[in-house]
């Protein structure tokens, strides 16, 4: 986490309460009230009568809605038998289970209860019904009925659960439309014993699989009877028909009744849009059956209706229909959009409120964000809270003020601005301006956002030659990759460049324009470094493009023969800041060994094995040496970046030298035993996209927030100046940033809350940019609506940052078992909320929004950063991959956490003639060795790397058709290259488009086959993290220790 004070750490303290040591929930079951929107059922009870010619009722009330599954419970006299033989009818809404989890409907229930009175609007603000909690969650719908009581009109509640069994279910429901996919039948008994506490005890002999076989058969659960056939039943005269909602106001509908949602014609801008959206609250509950036999190591549980995110689109936007004029999700997301509205509700809200930002985040081609330039007028901004004017502002007084969406201050609007208003409230040159009506915008800043001239585009490299990084052939590759960018480098013809090289003494080079080569200077004094030359060290490219050239040609060959071991890096590093400090830009560091000479060497610590478990366990992984992070507070400070670039196969301490991009908004990237024959592509991939992304310069952005709301935490790799502004001193497309949001207020009073992301920066060009990000979000006073409206993807990408920060003060078991605590008290409040009735406590009952939540902490704790212990991975790995995934934006970051399977033989051999086709073929399957089958050809990608599966049974002519003469090879020395014929282009092919669809980092391939150990072992079977390997729990046990674990004190 940044910070402004370099020198104090500022990880978070360790909880005073013990990771898993569960609390007694004291939120008791909140009595419900009328449900209020247009997905509130019609329920229309009558006397209870018989007809032989319908078949046994069911308890299901209508349903209204996506998603509403068909689970009903069992009718009045059937026993409770999972064996019992199914109907003899097929039911009329499905297969028993014909997906990854089933999911169960929530009857309604009439109340006599008032609607309450619709809300008086702030001014610019209109008038909103008041959120109400949704019927019940998406792990499961308790079974029965329960009569609701009336309720004061002043406290909105969803509509209870069905409740208590005695009651029996009224034969005259009228049954709706049911549109779920899913059906199961109820689980027959509890979990026959718990698992331990930890999250890596011992797997079962029930679930291990052996690697060279995978003869293994996960436990299935009890055969479950298909749920009984059910007959809509019509209304009988004298039952309850609810009354008719008030036409006066088109968001409230009362009980039974549907409002449509106004028509978006209707909408000013700058208004909140309308909520119509928000009177769904009939929730897809979601939930799968958990029960076993006493005695028995079947734990009851199918791991095929376990949730999986295989082939789903991974970015959420749940508000862009009910706020069509946020930024997109690329830029910006909530872990949950219902914002509470209360500190009381935000205290059960156990996911963390927060956001993550990526300001520079890639648009598609033809959404790219477009620029405003408002000279000579100025940039239009709020006068008390800089608030820059955005779609959600209102214009009043005929269109001569605005009132600002933030603050609510009316500001006088300029009068090379001032455009008259239509007949309903629009400026009439809407259409012309996009700043207010898109989401996303940039500014062309004027002279008074300029502290100094803009910057130019400025590279310079620091270069490890010593004995290390020649042999490797790092200096060879980095040499060639470096020339040939040049041409592509951003800010042609004002972009500087300039070169140090250091071993045990460090050497600068002259490339001044009047020079036909280079003029190399040595300095061996590294108690007083100076730097000769000053100002012809750092050159301008297009007038000293020949000097460069010629010294990037002879650099390899001027250090061939060098034998020097020794490392300067830390006066090496002194030196660099010197000539950077009056332009600032960006450094890249290559290092290849241990500072061991000067200011700033490094002790060999290593990884000792004794630390772990122990309190001082987190010791080996913080920096030991202050000096590296005060040089990144003073790089900061003069707008220098540091990206780092390791290549050491042994300890080279990324623990503290990574300090140097983690405050600088950089990067590190990790090459752990580089060889150039094998590392060569992705260093020369990595290498260049670094140099030739677009980057934004000398930044700082600031977040600003609606009345009541603040963000108090952030987390990433940056610097923090003050409490809410972020300095980067160069930031890209692939950078990510973190935040915590808390309520200053004990109770908001509007309905909407407002986010505005701004991002100053210089860009490439020269020109001084705004980007300017602007969203909007609903205030809930219910529970379950903020559950509705979560972003798991938003709530993994927070907790990776806490998880791995958490990882500097505690042990890594802490930092594991702090997930899981997380994801544990968040699914037994939500289980309070709907499943305090009985018959439920063999069901896991979850929101639908957060159905990969689970799957996505338990791989959270298997990454390299987090896993295991002293032997499940290199120090240096894992500190590295904590300082990569501090960065990752959310889409690849749930990507490198559940990454792609794909079998590809049959896209091979069927050479599919159209994309659709293609993907039809290259469906993905569960990380689970039990998706392998041994006659089959597998693709692996987490985006980092490609792992490619050769089962012992797959065809020797396809193998031989894609690996040449080398088919019977050992796969470690096979080279994978496209050979003359079309199964091999079409490999070749699908690895280039993968490539390409996220060019973020470069996959190398690996060659593994079935039984090949212990090859196959470290590159894939150790990272299919549903299965339990190397003494971690697998995906179903892990489900079966959350759910017991939820149940206490549930």
């Amino acid at each position: 986490m940044g910070t402004e004070y370099p020198n104090r750490p500022t990880f978070p303290s360790r909880p005073a309460a013990t990771p898993f040591g569960v609390p007694q929930s004291t939120t008791p079951f909140q009595s419900s009230r009328p449900v209020v929107g247009s997905d509130a059922s019609a329920f229309r009870p009558a006397p209870p009568t018989s007809s032989p010619a319908m078949p046994p009722p069911s308890s299901s009330g209508p349903m209204v809605g996506p998603g509403i599954s068909s689970f009903r419970p069992m009718p009045p006299g059937m026993p409770n038998d999972a064996g019992r033989p199914p109907p003899t009818s097929t039911p009329p809404y499905g297969p028993t289970v014909s997906g990854p989890f089933p999911r169960f409907p929530s009857p309604q229930f009439p109340s006599t209860a008032q609607v309450p009175p619709p809300r008086t609007a702030m001014p610019g603000q209109p008038v909103v019904a008041a959120p109400v909690r949704p019927v019940s969650g998406p792990f499961s719908t308790p079974p029965g009925a329960h009569h609701p009581q009336i309720q004061p009109p002043t406290v909105p509640m969803g509509s209870p659960p069905q409740g208590a069994s005695t009651v029996q279910p009224s034969p005259n429901v009228h049954q709706g439309p049911m549109q779920s996919q899913f059906s199961a039948a109820r689980a027959t008994s509890q979990p026959s014993s718990p698992l331990a506490g930890s999250a890596y005890p011992a797997a079962r002999p029930g679930f291990q699989s052996g690697f060279p076989g995978y003869i293994s058969q996960q436990p299935s659960g009890f055969a479950q009877a298909p749920p009984r056939q059910s007959v809509p039943f019509p209304s009988q005269p004298g039952g309850y028909v609810p009354p008719v909602p008030a036409a006066s106001s088109p968001y409230l509908s009362q009980q039974g009744g549907f409002a449509p949602p106004p028509p978006l014609t209707s909408q000013r801008p700058g208004s909140m849009p309308p909520t119509s959206a928000m009177q769904g609250l009939v929730e897809d509950f979601s939930s799968f059956s958990i029960g076993s036999v006493p005695g028995s190591f079947d734990s009851g549980l199918d791991s095929k209706v376990l949730p999986r995110p295989i082939d789903v689109d991974l970015e959420r936007n749940v508000l862009s229909e009910m706020y069509p004029m946020n930024c997109s999700s690329r830029f910006l997301r909530l872990t949950t959009s219902g914002i509470p509205n209360s500190q009381s509700l935000a205290s059960r809200w156990h996911l963390s409120l927060g956001a993550v930002v990526c300001p520079l985040a890639e648009a598609p081609d033809g959404e790219e964000v477009p620029v405003v330039n408002f000279a000579p007028t100025g940039i239009i901004r709020c006068r008390r809270c800089r608030t820059y004017v955005n779609p959600y502002v209102t214009f009043t007084d005929s269109g001569r003020k605005w009132r600002c969406n933030i603050c609510a201050l009316l500001n006088e609007v300029p009068g090379e601005y001032f455009a008259h208003l239509d007949a309903s409230g629009r400026r009439v040159d809407l259409d012309q301006r996009p700043e207010l009506t898109k989401g996303s915008v940039e500014f062309i800043a004027p002279a008074e956002y300029m502290v100094r001239p803009p910057m130019p585009p400025l590279y310079f490299f620091l270069i490890d030659v010593s004995l290390t990084a020649v042999r490797s052939g790092m200096l060879e590759v980095l040499a060639q990759t470096i020339k040939n960018s040049l041409d592509s480098l951003p800010g042609f013809p004002r972009t500087q460049i300039g070169f140090i090289t250091y071993d045990s003494t460090v050497h600068f080079y002259n490339m001044k324009s009047s020079l036909t080569q280079p003029q190399m200077m040595v300095m061996s004094d590294l108690e007083d470094v100076f730097v000769p030359l000053p100002d012809d060290l750092l050159v301008n490219l297009s007038e000293s493009r020949t000097v460069v050239d010629a010294f990037l040609d002879s650099l390899p060959s001027m250090f061939q023969d060098n034998v020097n071991v020794e490392s300067a890096f830390g006066p090496a590093l002194k030196t660099a800041f010197m000539v950077m400090n009056q332009l600032g830009g960006k450094l890249l560091i290559f290092q290849s060994s241990l500072p061991s000479l000067g200011v700033g060497r490094l002790k060999l610590r290593g990884d000792d094995v004794r630390v772990y478990g122990t309190d001082k366990e987190h010791t080996i992984r913080v920096p030991e040496d202050p000096f590296y992070k005060q040089m990144a507070a003073d790089f900061t400070k003069y707008q220098i970046a540091v990206n780092l670039y390791a290549f050491s196969d042994k300890y080279t301490d990324i623990a503290t030298i990574g300090t140097l991009a983690k405050y600088t908004g950089g990067q590190v990237y990790y090459y752990p035993s580089f060889q150039a024959s094998v590392h060569k592509d992705r260093l020369r991939h990595e290498l260049t996209r670094d140099l030739t992304r677009e980057t934004a310069w000398e930044s700082v952005m600031r977040i600003r927030c609606g009345k009541g709301v603040r963000f108090t935490t952030y987390h990433g790799n940056f610097m923090l100046r003050s409490t809410d502004l972020i300095a980067l001193p160069a930031v890209d497309c692939d950078k990510a940033y973190a935040m915590q949001l808390s309520l200053e207020e004990t109770l908001l009073t509007s309905q909407t809350v407002f986010f505005q992301i701004a991002l100053l920066y210089t860009s490439s060009s020269g020109e001084r940019r705004i980007r300017v990000h602007t969203a909007a979000a609903p205030v809930v006073s219910d529970l379950g609506e903020m559950y509705r409206l979560a972003d798991t993807g938003a709530i993994i990408s927070l907790f990776t940052r806490l998880a791995i920060e958490k990882t500097l003060t505690s042990k890594l078991e802490e930092a594991r078992n702090s997930i899981q605590l997380r994801i544990v008290k968040a699914l037994r409040e939500y289980r309070n909320l709907h499943a305090v009735q009985h018959r439920v406590a063999g069901r896991m009952i979850y929101p639908e929004s957060l159905k990969y939540l689970p799957l996505y902490g338990l791989a959270l704790c298997k990454t390299t950063a987090l896993r295991g212990g002293y032997a499940d991975a290199q120090l240096d790995e894992r500190c590295a991959a904590g300082y990569t995934m501090m960065a990752l934006p959310v889409k690849r970051l749930l990507k490198l956490l559940y990454p792609k399977l794909i079998r590809i033989d049959e896209y091979l051999l069927k050479k599919p003639s159209s994309p659709e086709e293609s993907k039809d073929i290259l469906k993905g399957v569960p990380l689970t060795t039990e998706s392998l089958d041994p006659q089959g050809l597998y693709l692996f990608d987490d985006g980092f790397r490609f792992v490619i599966w050769f089962g012992r049974m797959l065809s020797p002519n396809m193998i031989q058709s894609l690996l040449g003469e080398n088919f019977a090879a050992d796969f470690s020395k096979v080279s994978l290259q496209e050979l003359d014929n079309e199964m091999s282009r079409e490999l070749m092919g699908l690895l280039k488009r993968e490539r390409e669809s996220d060019r973020s980092y470069y996959q190398l391939y690996h060659l593994v086959r079935q039984g090949e150990q212990p090859r196959e072992g470290f590159f894939l079977l150790a990272n299919l993290i549903e299965d339990p390997v190397g003494g971690s729990i697998g995906y179903q046990d892990w489900i079966l220790q959350v759910h017991r674990q939820v149940q206490q004190n549930a």
